[in-house]
């Protein structure tokens, strides 16, 4: 059999479709949360700042690479940038976290009120949270898997705004916006997981270092699990970049 080819059929396809695509990939990630009005404030009220704030601390705008890194005991949240993968990370700015629910420890199942501890990325952006904005977390990660409850291990953790929490990273509703702001044009030049790394305490802080060193005197899983985070910390505070983190099979963080 014969097929014949109808150049016009083509032409109506092409008028019609290739408008489409072009509509569909002008649409960037900022763009999408700019429409909603929440978002769209956020972005009007922070984003001059933000960016006045980025070229003195000679950082490129909008954000390339993001990190972000917590610590429960000392109440601060970290937010560090950089243009590119060659170049070390600089500190952007610090937050306080301002409630903080649970104690010193990692989350091991639904209900127990603890923040995580351990070494996350941002998986989901909702500016809708009735906590004013929020940026979700990917717990439980490969470790909580492990040695977390497996049937009820908890979720629905955020970084959020509102100043209250029953296990997530509160902070200030002008701070999130700033936050979000920053992760949003993150995502949008690439970075699709935001490296959110959560520690115990401020190992550099003796004061704090020695609370942990008490609170896990007499738990020596904890006290082994924090301090494989601290070497995370340690390789951190001495080149600027993040080392690769892999888990093993009990659940331990590795440094590759």
């Amino acid at each position: 059999m014969k097929y014949t080819f109808d150049k016009r059929l083509l032409v109506i396809v092409l008028l019609v479709f290739v408008p489409f695509v072009a509509i569909v990939a002008q649409t960037s990630f900022v763009e999408v949360q700019r429409s909603i009005p929440r978002v769209a404030l956020a972005f009007k009220l922070k984003e001059d700042t933000l960016k006045k704030q980025f070229a003195e601390a000679k950082l490129h705008w909008p954000p390339k690479q993001l990190y972000i890194r917590s610590f429960k005991y000392d109440s601060q949240l970290e937010v560090w940038g950089r243009n590119d993968a060659k170049e070390p990370f600089k500190l952007f700015k610090t937050y306080k976290v301002c409630a903080l629910s649970g104690t010193l420890g990692p989350k091991r199942m639904e209900g127990d009120y603890q923040v995580p501890e351990g070494f996350y990325y941002i998986n989901e952006f909702n500016p809708k949270s009735s906590y004013h904005l929020s940026l979700g977390l990917n717990y439980p990660n490969a470790s909580d898997a492990v040695l977390s409850d497996s049937i009820k291990p908890g979720g629905d953790i955020f970084i959020h705004g509102n100043c209250i929490t029953v296990g997530c990273i509160p902070i200030q509703d002008n701070q999130i916006e700033e936050l979000y702001v920053l992760a949003s044009y993150a995502k949008e030049n690439g970075q699709d997981f935001i490296p959110v790394h959560i520690f115990p305490v401020r190992y550099n802080n003796s004061k704090s270092f020695e609370y942990l060193l008490k609170a896990t005197k007499d738990d020596q899983h904890y006290q082994h699990f924090s301090l494989k985070m601290k070497e995370v910390y340690d390789y951190f505070e001495q080149h600027k970049k993040l080392p690769f983190i892999a888990v093993n099979a009990k659940g331990d963080y590795v440094i590759l």
